[in-house]
């Protein structure tokens, strides 16, 4: 087993399209670039149990917390001011909670990657 192996099964929910996405964004990177990518890369991941915990808190009264995690401030506060859009927008993100995080973190992927090249 690589090194790049090990990096990804640190990750417990990972699905098998974000592991291909990695492998993709670390193809062309040393090993040092790699352990340097994995750091910054593992600090911003969401995992999809976590947002979906914080969106489940949008049926007692707290919608948009999950938009304000993922870096979508605008969206948390129309969840918020208008009950998640009266609860209907938050029924549609708890089935489509895989795909929010997948972006988030594949955002998260690209950032990682530019800060990696960056590095000797």
């Amino acid at each position: 087993m690589n090194m790049q192996q090990g990096n990804y099964m640190n990750f417990q929910d990972m699905t098998p399209e974000e592991m291909a996405f990695l492998q993709q964004a670390t193809a062309n990177l040393n090993e040092s670039q790699t352990n340097y990518f994995y750091m910054v890369y593992s600090s911003k991941r969401k995992s999809a149990q976590e947002i979906m915990l914080f969106t489940l808190l949008g049926f007692v009264g707290f919608a948009g917390i999950h938009r304000f995690v993922l870096g979508q401030i605008g969206m948390g506060f129309v969840y918020f001011f208008t009950g998640g859009f009266c609860a209907i927008g938050t029924i549609v993100d708890l089935v489509n909670n895989k795909s929010l995080v997948l972006k988030y973190n594949k955002e998260m992927a690209y950032d990682s990657h530019r800060m990696a090249l960056m590095t000797p």
